[in-house]
C-alpha cells in the first residue's frame, strides 16, 4: 500500500460535433476539456476511510473495522457487469443510507464506496485513507463531471493498492500511465459511471481517461491521432434541460418528417467527418484557413441542431453575442439550454476576447476560457498544482 500522498486529475469533456445524430448511429467527436477534477489521497492509520467532496458539501467517514466485516463477495461478480438492484441496496446499507434515497449526492458516495471496496479488497486489510475531490467542472452541465470523478477515484485506488505503478518520476511535475494501465483505469471508471448513471455510453470516462479527442459511433470508441489543442470559451447558459426529453423530441421529429430529418442527421455526420479530416491536416501544420473551415462547420452544425428542435433562446442569444465579436459558437451536449462553445482563433487580440467574455457575463451566463484536446488522467507533484487547487484540496 502506498505511504505517501497521491494527487490525481482528470479532464471533463465536450461534444464538438455529432450530438443527437450519435443516437441514430452517426459519428460524434468528443474532446477533453481542460477544466479538471482533482483528487488527493492521503494514507492514514486512524482506522477510518474518509470522503470529502467540497463542491457538493459532502463529508463522510466510515469505520474500517465495520467495513472489514461486510460481506463484499457480491462485488466479485460485479467487475464487468452492472450491480443488480439487490447489490445496490447492500451498498447503500454499507454506506449507512436510508433505502429510498436516490439523489445525485448519494450516488457520488455510492460510486466511491463501490470502487474503494472493489479495488482495495485485494489488500490484506482495507486501507485507511482520506480522499478529497474538488472540481473546476460545474456538475449536471453535461461536461462529464461524474466521469472525471470516477476516473480520478479508479486511478487513485489502483495506484494506492499497487495494482498499477505510480508513473510520476522524481523531479517531474506530472506523470501519465501506460496504455495498458489506462485501459484498467477506464474499465473501473466505467463501473463507477454505471453506479451514477445506470447505463452510460462509456464516452465520458474514455475521454477523461485518454484525453485528446475521441470518435464515437455505435458503441465503438477510437482516439484521434494528435488533435489540435484549440482555445475556446465554454459558456453555461444555466438554463436547465432534460436530455431524455430532448432526445425523445428528435426521435419524434424523425418519425414525423423522415425525409427532412434523416438528411439532417446524415449532414451532421458529414460535419463530424470533415472536422476529423481537418484535425488530421492541422496535426502537421495548422493554417488560418483551417480555423475558417472549423468556424463554418460550427455554424452549419448549430443551424442543423436548431432544425432538429434542440435549440433555445439562451443559445440563440449566446451565438448572436459572440457573432457580434466575429466569433462562432454552437451548443454542446443535449441543447435546450445547457452549455455552448465558442472557438477562439489564434490571431484574436486580447481585448476582443475580454470584451466577448464580458458581454456573455452581462447576459447572466457563466464563462470560462479554456482549451480542448487536453491530456487525460494524470498524476501530479504537489508543487506543480496551482494555489487555488491546493487550497481547495486542503479545504481552505
Amino acid at each position: 500500500m502506498l505511504s505517501e500522498v497521491l494527487l490525481v486529475s482528470a479532464p471533463g469533456k465536450v461534444i464538438l460535433h455529432g450530438e443527437h445524430a450519435v443516437v441514430h448511429g452517426k459519428v460524434a467527436l468528443a474532446v477533453a476539456l481542460n477544466l479538471r477534477t482533482f483528487l488527493r489521497l492521503q494514507p492514514h492509520s486512524n482506522g477510518k476511510v474518509g470522503l470529502n467532496l467540497p463542491n457538493l458539501g459532502i463529508k463522510r467517514a466510515w469505520d474500517m473495522a465495520r467495513l472489514q466485516l461486510l460481506d463484499t463477495s457480491f462485488l466479485e461478480r460485479a467487475g464487468n457487469t452492472a450491480l443488480t438492484p439487490e447489490q445496490v441496496e447492500k451498498l447503500k446499507e454499507a454506506a449507512g443510507f436510508p433505502e429510498d434515497c436516490t439523489d445525485h449526492e448519494h450516488l457520488a458516495v455510492l460510486a466511491f464506496l463501490y470502487l474503494y471496496l472493489s479495488i482495495c479488497r485485494s489488500q490484506r486489510a482495507l486501507p485507511s485513507l482520506d480522499i478529497t475531490v474538488w472540481s473546476e467542472l460545474p456538475p449536471g452541465a453535461g461536461l462529464g463531471s461524474s466521469a472525471a470523478y470516477s476516473v480520478c477515484l479508479a486511478a487513485a485506488f489502483l495506484t494506492a493498492c499497487e495494482e498499477i505503478p505510480n508513473p510520476l518520476k522524481e523531479g517531474e511535475a506530472t506523470g501519465r500511465w501506460t496504455t495498458e494501465n489506462l485501459e484498467l483505469i477506464n474499465k473501473w471508471a466505467f463501473q463507477g459511471e454505471r453506479m451514477i448513471h445506470g447505463n452510460p455510453s462509456g464516452v465520458d470516462n474514455a475521454v477523461s481517461t485518454w484525453g485528446g479527442a475521441l470518435r464515437y459511433q455505435q458503441g465503438k470508441i477510437s482516439s484521434l491521432k494528435r488533435p489540435p489543442a484549440l482555445q475556446i470559451l465554454l459558456i453555461n447558459t444555466k438554463v436547465p434541460r432534460s436530455t431524455k426529453a430532448l432526445v425523445a423530441g428528435v426521435r419524434s421529429r424523425l418519425l414525423k418528417f423522415p425525409e427532412i430529418v434523416a438528411p439532417l442527421l446524415t449532414s451532421i455526420d458529414a460535419i463530424s467527418l470533415e472536422c476529423e479530416r481537418v484535425f488530421g491536416e492541422m496535426a502537421a501544420a495548422p493554417t488560418p484557413e483551417h480555423y475558417l473551415v472549423l468556424e463554418e462547420l460550427i455554424d452549419m452544425n448549430q443551424h442543423h441542431l436548431n432544425a432538429l428542435g434542440v435549440g433555445h433562446a439562451s443559445l440563440d442569444q449566446l451565438c448572436q453575442v459572440t457573432m457580434a465579436h466575429g466569433l462562432h459558437s454552437k451548443l454542446t451536449g443535449a441543447g435546450g439550454g445547457g452549455c455552448g462553445i465558442t472557438l477562439l482563433r489564434p490571431d484574436l487580440e486580447r481585448p476582443e476576447v475580454e470584451a466577448t467574455k464580458q458581454a456573455l457575463t452581462n447576459c447572466g451566463f457563466d464563462c470560462w476560457e479554456t482549451s480542448i484536446g487536453a491530456p487525460g488522467v494524470s498524476v501530479h507533484a504537489a508543487a506543480s498544482l496551482d494555489a487555488p487547487v491546493q487550497q481547495a484540496l486542503d479545504g481552505l
